[in-house]
């Protein structure tokens, strides 16, 4: 097969989150640890870091993968979902996994694919385990797809597991309440490995207490532990935490026959997108009038953005907003400014929400604007409004950010 058609196979043969939501997530590792034994363990020919939780995560992978590649290790980086190409998914030292890469594994594979009916998700953990044992990565940063416990990345045994801020997100598959969603991400805690909390949350603080108890392991409160703040090329504010969860990692992987600088932590922090290729987070398009995007998507990542973008100097302030249709609007919509110009429009996903139903609900909240047939007619539409002094802000879901950077 060729890429896209490879790339094709992948995204409408089998289930996956990003184009089924949750009738795609599984609830058992099973089908994983069948993988891993049919690839010959890859998992076990690497050392790494297991990141979750529900914002941050992302960027605090990235954070980790810039210091270490600074400290000139070979950093396999896996996060997900992508916003351009599927092959963001899997890097290694910045670079993304070839075409012929992905070609390769998926026809090498097919048949057991086939057989065991594996989802999207459990088939790209397993090229990603498979390319970094290949390519004999000296560490790699994994990232949690979706919960903890029963996420197929959930086979390693890490150096340092990892868990940033949590919030009511995916409520579907992993809880209704921060302290069922947080056990949930605490399923990454393993028996004598380290754990690193980015911040403290009074409500769920006694969770990831009594799992690291029971695990007998140490457990690390950046916020805590790391009072300097970091400057870092990500700009948006919320990044302080993400980079006090990166920076104790890396303290805590010093421990363990690493070596890393002082130097190597603040130029890492300073070139993440240079280093990593990370897009979509605070991110500026343009500057008259400034266009700035942002894949926060649920209220606790939204509520940081949105704060942000008060802080800004502007005459007027222009919103595109698009939502996947699973969105819970009435915890995010009130959030937003009602003074501001709204540009309605549906991710081109079969997921989204349809824009003229978006501009109905937030119609409740005083969120007035018109709808369009696509991201960048609403785009469009946002910079014809606006002068100079504006601020145009593109966000509400990742898929949206995916269409404009």
């Amino acid at each position: 097969m060729t890429y896209k058609a490879t790339l094709n196979w992948m995204f409408t043969q089998l289930p996956m989150y990003q184009r089924q939501g949750k009738t795609a997530f599984k609830k058992d590792l099973t089908n994983t640890l069948a993988l891993v034994k049919h690839l010959d363990n890859p998992h076990l020919k690497f050392k790494s870091v297991h990141v979750a939780g529900t914002n941050g995560k992302g960027s605090t992978s990235h954070m980790i993968a810039s210091i270490l590649q600074e400290a000139g290790y070979k950093v396999g980086l896996y996060t997900s979902p992508h916003l351009k190409d599927f092959r963001e998914r899997i890097k290694i030292n910045g670079n993304c996994i070839s075409k012929k890469e992905v070609v390769q594994f998926i026809n090498d594979n097919k048949t057991f694919f086939e057989q065991h009916q594996l989802s999207f998700f459990e088939m790209t953990v397993g090229m990603a385990f498979n390319y970094f044992a290949k390519q004999k990565v000296d560490i790699a940063i994994i990232e949690v797809g979706l919960g903890g416990r029963l996420d197929s990345t959930n086979v390693i045994t890490p150096e340092v597991s990892v868990i940033t801020n949590i919030g009511l997100d995916h409520v579907q598959m992993l809880g209704n309440t921060l302290s069922e969603i947080a056990l949930e991400k605490a399923g990454i805690i393993k028996e004598h490995i380290p754990v690193v909390i980015s911040e403290k949350q009074e409500e769920i603080q006694s969770v990831f207490l009594n799992k690291s108890l029971e695990k007998n392991t140490s457990i690390y409160y950046a916020s805590d532990e790391i009072v300097s703040d970091y400057q870092s090329d990500l700009k948006g504010n919320y990044q302080q935490k993400n980079s006090k969860a990166a920076v104790q990692t890396i303290h805590i992987l010093n421990t363990k026959g690493f070596h890393v600088s002082n130097s190597d932590i603040k130029n890492g922090l300073l070139n993440v997108i240079k280093n990593t290729g990370l897009l979509g987070r605070w991110q500026v398009l343009n500057e008259e009038p400034l266009i700035i995007c942002d894949t926060a998507h649920n209220r606790e990542g939204l509520a940081y953005v949105l704060n942000q973008l008060n802080e800004q100097n502007f005459n007027e302030l222009h919103i595109v907003i698009g939502v996947v249709n699973d969105k819970d609007l009435e915890r995010v919509l009130p959030l937003f400014p009602k003074d501001a110009n709204y540009y309605f429009c549906k991710p081109n996903i079969s997921r989204g929400l349809d824009a003229e139903e978006l501009q109905k609900r937030a119609f409740c909240y005083q969120l007035k604007g018109e709808f369009y047939d696509s991201v960048q007619q609403a785009l469009e539409a946002a910079k014809l409004h606006s002068s100079a002094n504006d601020l145009i802000f593109v966000g509400g879901s990742t898929f949206v950010v995916a269409e404009v950077v």
